[in-house]
């Protein structure tokens, strides 16, 4: 059995690493979730999750909703995309535990995908 603990070096800390992932603007979101990807040039994929004081107003509600996007997140986190760093944003004042495993997979590699450079007929290489 694989070790599927949410170690320190999997969490943003950093300001700087938010605001990248912020000004890159590679998202994916469906009704519940709206997810930022960045490169992080890391084996690893780390998240950072931002919950706003105006949606949720209460710490207690803040601090639950963010427990269940890291516990969707750690058991996750083999089918997600590696060496990316993902900012998680709750569109709403509630999370469901169900709803946040189905949906941050997908739209982290919606996400992730937008990151890569795009290659095709008629798709200049960069």
């Amino acid at each position: 059995m694989s070790d599927a603990t949410f170690r320190p070096h999997e969490r943003m800390r950093n300001p700087k690493d938010f605001r990248r992932a912020f000004e890159r603007r590679k998202t994916a979101s469906d009704d519940i979730l709206i997810v930022y990807a960045a490169s992080n040039g890391l084996p690893y994929s780390r998240l950072g999750i931002s919950v706003g004081k105006k949606k949720v107003k209460s710490a207690a509600g803040r601090n639950r909703i963010k427990r269940t996007i890291r516990e969707a997140f750690r058991l996750n986190r083999v089918s997600l995309p590696q060496g990316v760093d993902l900012v998680i944003v709750p569109r709403g004042g509630v999370v469901r535990f169900d709803r946040a495993m189905a949906s941050l997979p997908v739209l982290a590699r919606g996400a992730a995908r937008r990151l890569e450079p795009r290659t095709g007929p008629g798709i200049p290489r960069p």
